[in-house]
């Protein structure tokens, strides 16, 4: 057991006043439940670009007019090295013999007559639409880093927003927004009009998530609140994720698919009236009366006489007016927050093996199913190791497992493919379990007045990796075994950093940013010696970023930063 600390016994208030709620009422249940489900439209969603831009088998046409035989057309066609398959000839896919001179066989040229798509797996996909292969092959990957920037976008806005506006208007907002823009995605004229919604889609979907993680986190009792972070949303979101191919298997057009993805966004708006503000979020705007009436529902629902008193409604208010608003800045003024903020870019691994799948050997439906199906038995893995393991060696032990079984893959022959999807799906399945154990550990290291705004900068600072994640893919075309070395050796060093993260396990959610510091480790000598300098740097960039607008905030940051770095090197 980890000793208490007077932070500690002062994050318990919040417990301890709705304690008389219980653990697993009818309230509870439906809370559960409900934004659990609401996270399926999302695993739906976060991998469709597998069969959306999936590139079919393709090779040059030839003009209509000639009208030749399948042989004629077949040896029209140069044969060309697959250094992807041992040095095998295969048919080109970007160039073709001159057709005013079939049977000189020397000469050649480009696809000037557009390509012939085998359309036996996909009626269309947006790269069979728009031609986007060979000269333009670069647009493929870059749709996926543009739905990833949305996502970036979203994990760096959400947060703010939901700790000022509230929970849950934001995330049912974002739903919205979801299901309108990938409804109007489906009558994109261009590839540039479909990036930019599929910015705005992934801008909804990671805010989405986030803000239901969280309202979980805080309306949830303690031990309920460990099943649903580390399993339920989890779960939850890979449910959807193993739908995706279901889906698609029978949806071969990319236009009906986006289509029939909208309709489980569109189903969850009712949600609304069965979903509750966070009232660990209004007590701590001062807004205790609308708190004490959700709880009081919840006495209701869950057949329990509340208390007259929940809370001590002038204190809170009290509190509230001396309380000055929290924001992303409050990040960055501690070398150990930025450090937690900095290794919780962890998630470069998880995206690449998710979009690898069309590229492996055999069937891209079964493969994708496959992969969603592993992260489920690591859901349940992380539920386990939350609930009786160190955070710290939780994070440690899946990611440096998950880095050493990528990095075995390019140890294995070409001819072995089956052993190389084996050891690429236990990577897959040590990666899901680090990805789900940080999100929930982000979310009990932060407090309640910068949770949502933390775990929002965190996802920010991870989605870089999902961003570069479509190019190290796109690596395969040079070697099948450099996107495995790269996310293998990062995924290690990114276990190696999770040691220097301060502990939470055993301890009760923190509802200031003191009682955060108090946590075991978190001040350790050997972080602040390596990361001092570091931070500082990085500190007055991002500052420098984030108020670029306000001179003034800027040198009143600076000078705030320097003052603190002084205090600390005195210590």
């Amino acid at each position: 057991m980890l000793p208490e600390s007077s932070a500690a016994n002062k994050a318990t208030a919040y417990e301890a006043a709705t304690a008389f709620l219980g653990e697993w009422g009818p309230f509870q249940r439906r809370v559960f439940f409900l934004l659990s489900l609401s996270v399926v439209p999302i695993g739906l969603t976060a991998f469709s670009i597998v069969f959306l831009a999936d590139t079919p088998d393709h090779r040059c046409a030839l003009p209509a007019h000639l009208n030749l035989s399948a042989a004629w057309r077949n040896s029209s066609i140069p044969l060309e090295e697959d250094a992807n398959r041992d040095g095998a000839l295969v048919p080109s896919k970007c160039s073709r013999y001159k057709v005013e001179n079939l049977l000189n066989y020397s000469e050649r040229e480009g696809c000037l007559d557009g390509w012939e798509f085998d359309h036996s797996v996909y009626t269309s996909t947006i790269v069979s639409e728009w031609n986007l292969v060979c000269d333009e092959s670069w647009k493929r990957p870059l749709t996926s880093s543009i739905f990833f920037g949305g996502v970036f976008t979203g994990s760096l806005i959400s947060g703010q927003l939901s700790d000022r506006f509230g929970r849950k208007i934001v995330m049912f907002a974002t739903i919205a927004l979801q299901a309108v823009s990938k409804f109007i995605q489906v009558f994109s004229p261009s590839w540039i009009v479909f990036c930019a919604l599929y910015f705005i889609v992934g801008m909804g979907q990671v805010s989405n998530y986030i803000v239901a993680f969280v309202l979980g986190m805080e309306v949830l009792g303690p031990r309920t609140r460990t099943l649903f972070s580390t399993a339920a949303v989890s779960l939850f979101f890979g449910v959807g994720y193993m739908l995706l191919p279901l889906i698609a298997f029978f949806i071969t057009d990319w236009r009906m698919l986006l289509l029939a993805l909208m309709l489980p966004s569109c189903l969850c708006m009712p949600l609304w009236w069965f979903i509750p503000e966070s009232p660990r979020w209004l007590l701590s705007q001062g807004r205790t009366e609308e708190a004490e009436a959700i709880l009081r529902n919840a006495a209701e629902m869950n057949n329990i006489e509340p208390p007259t008193v929940i809370f001590s409604s002038l204190q809170n208010r009290v509190k509230a007016k001396k309380r000055r608003p929290c924001n992303i800045c409050d990040l960055l003024r501690s070398p150990n927050i930025r450090w937690i903020s900095i290794t919780n870019t962890i998630t470069i691994a998880y995206f690449a093996l998710s979009l690898n799948t069309a590229n492996l050997n055999g069937n891209p439906y079964f493969n994708c199913f496959l992969s969603a199906l592993m992260e489920m038995p690591a859901y349940v893995l992380s539920w386990v190791m939350f609930r009786w393991c160190s955070r710290r060696l939780s994070v440690f032990s899946s990611l440096s497992s998950g880095g050493l079984f990528l990095l075995i893959i390019h140890l294995v022959p070409a001819h072995l493919a089956a052993l190389s999807i084996t050891f690429e799906m236990l990577g897959k399945f040590a990666v899901s379990t680090a990805f789900a154990v940080a999100y929930a550990y982000t979310a009990e290291l932060y407090p309640t007045v910068l949770r949502n705004t933390a775990i929002g900068a965190c996802s920010t600072a991870s989605r870089i990796g999902s961003i570069i994640a479509p190019y190290f893919i796109y690596l395969r075309t040079y070697s099948v075994s450099l996107p495995y070395i790269l996310m293998g050796s990062l995924t290690a060093v990114a276990g190696l950093l999770s040691l220097l993260l301060p502990e939470s396990f055993g301890m009760p959610l923190p509802d200031t940013i003191s009682h955060m510091q108090q946590f075991p480790g978190f001040h350790q000598r050997a972080l602040k010696a390596q990361g001092q300098k570091c931070a500082i740097v990085a500190n007055l960039l991002l500052l420098q970023l984030l108020c670029k607008s306000n001179k003034l905030a800027f040198n009143s940051s600076i000078r705030k930063i320097y003052k603190e770095q002084r205090e600390t090197n005195k210590v």
